[in-house]
Formats: structure tokens, sequence, C-alpha cells
């Protein structure tokens, strides 16, 4: 199946800071998605913002570098905004923003696409969650979405606000991934399992939720839940395995030629078989990702190997 998918959100620089001692990598949710489908071999456009400063030059340079194509026009006057991801002894992050997120005027992107990807900041932070909004009602009538809240509470402000946003766009997807973090921290009084059946209820074909090291589940619309198994490995620490895990869904149903609008009732009919393969090559893809410092998903060949 050819084509490419479109990432829609920010791209920011990950300041972290560890015990021992400070790194800047190049990040954001969907900026690190884009990365990971192209280093899948995966055609990626990524609509974005950018400053025109070293932080922007060194974003652009890491993406591309890796294939992915940034939008024509994501480029623009301001600062590119900067996240310091702060990691305790075990490897986890905390995180704090200096984020402006709009849609810059006069943007541009290509053909239809096959899937569009957005989620995180971009989809709750105005003025630009509001532009998102309208470009995924625009092109969900050819396209597959996908969406994943990736939660950041220290900038999304009140949990039951954020959850309003948040659920509009788990309306128009088709393909929802969260962690448990983000629905504990969405529905503090609920079960995790119950707001995913909830989700897939209202929209999408499934709801993909990953729990770290005791795997993730796929809640189906149908009321199917299939359940893999995380991968053991070595942990660096856990900056962009969600995101890896995002683009290896993305990557996963492209192969089984579930992409496209014209395919959304055969994503639908997703067999147990097909949902267990993508999740499990996913699992291994956030595996490989947790093993390194970093937003640094594999390659195809490392996979292949």
């Amino acid at each position: 199946m050819s084509g490419h998918v479109l990432v829609v959100g920010e791209a920011l620089v990950d300041i972290v800071v560890r015990p021992d001692g400070t790194e800047e990598h190049p990040g954001g949710s969907p900026a690190n998605v884009a990365l990971g489908l192209a280093r899948l071999g995966r055609e990626a456009d990524l609509l974005t913002r950018l400053g025109l400063d070293p932080h922007g030059a060194l974003i652009a340079t890491h993406l591309q570098d890796s294939g992915v194509t940034i939008a024509p026009g994501s480029g623009g006057p301001g600062s590119t905004s900067v996240a310091t991801a702060t990691l305790d002894a075990a490897g986890a992050a905390s995180y704090e923003f200096d984020i402006d997120w709009r849609i810059n005027p006069g943007i541009r992107m290509r053909n239809m696409p096959l899937a569009v990807h957005t989620g995180s900041i971009a989809a709750v932070l105005e003025p630009g969650a509001t532009d998102v909004k309208r470009l995924v009602q625009a092109l969900r009538a050819g396209a597959t979405i996908t969406y994943d809240p990736n939660a950041r509470p220290s900038l999304m402000g009140d949990p039951a606000e954020a959850r309003v946003s948040i659920e509009r766009f788990v309306r128009l997807s088709d393909v929802v991934k969260a962690s448990d973090e983000d629905l504990a921290w969405l529905a503090p009084e609920e079960d995790v399992a119950d707001v995913a059946r909830a989700w897939a209820a209202t929209g999408p074909a499934m709801v993909v939720v990953t729990r770290g090291g005791e795997g993730a589940t796929a809640y189906l619309h149908d009321g199917r839940e299939i359940t893999i198994p995380s991968i053991d490995v070595d942990v660096a620490d856990t900056v962009g395995a969600g995101d890896s895990f995002m683009a290896g869904i993305i990557d996963g149903l492209w192969s089984a030629g579930l992409l496209g609008a014209k395919n959304r009732d055969a994503l639908r009919e997703i067999t147990d078989a097909t949902v267990t393969r993508v999740l499990t090559r996913c699992a291994r893809i956030a595996g490989i990702t947790c093993s390194r410092p970093g937003a640094n998903p594999p390659t195809a060949d490392e996979l292949a190997g």
C-alpha cells in the first residue's frame, strides 16, 4: 500500500535532566511518531511549528536525517518549544514545558494521506488545538485517524477540562493509543479498563492501553479485548517509548492493508491474530526505544536483525 501518513503536532527540544547530568534531544510526541514511522521505512510528513533558531535547526536536521518530510511553512518567528524532562533513579520522566503551539498561516500539505495522526499538546493547547480539530475533521473523509492523548498534567491543567477536549478527538478517531497513566490522570475515580471500553464504544475501532512492564491491551469496539506482554529489556529511560509504540501501530496497520478511509470497515473487523501480531511488534519497538537514552526508536533493519 503506497502513500504517506500526515502527523500533526508539536516538535520541541527535550532537555533531559538525569542524576548524572543534562542532555538535549529533539522530541515532542507527534514529532517522535513521525520519526518512528520514517525509521520503519514509511513516508511520514510532519505539520508542526518550529522557530527559526538553533533549537528549530536541531529538530529539523534530526527529523530530516531519518527521512521525515517537514511540511513547508512549519518554520516561523518565535522560539522553538522546549520540554524539560527530569528523570528519576528508575528512568521515569516528569515534564515541564515552555511551549507555544499553533499552526502557522500558509502551511502547505501534499495530497490526501492514508492516515492522520495527532495527539498530546497539539490537540489540547489553544490556539492550535482548534485548527488541528478542523484539519482532522476535514481529512477524515479520506484518511484513517489515529490519536494519542499523551497527557501532560503540568501543561494541560484541570483533568476534567482536558478530558472534554481529549474525548472530542477520541470520537473522531479510528485508533486511539493511551497509557494507563494517561487514563488514571484523566479519570482518577474510574477503572482504567472501564474508561478504555467506554472510549471504544464512542467511535474508534479500537483503543489500545499500554501498561509499561505489564504489556498492553486492545479494547475493540465490539467488546473484544486482546492483551500482549511487554518485552524484557534493560531500561535506559522511557522517553519516547509510547510514541514509538504508536508509530508501530500505524506501521502494523499499514502492513495489514487497513489504512485509508476506504478500509475503515475492514479495520473495524480486524482479526484477533492481526491485533496480536501488530501489538507484539509494537512492544518490541517500544522495548528497543526504552533500552537506549532519549526518543531513539529503532529502524526496520534493527527490528529485522
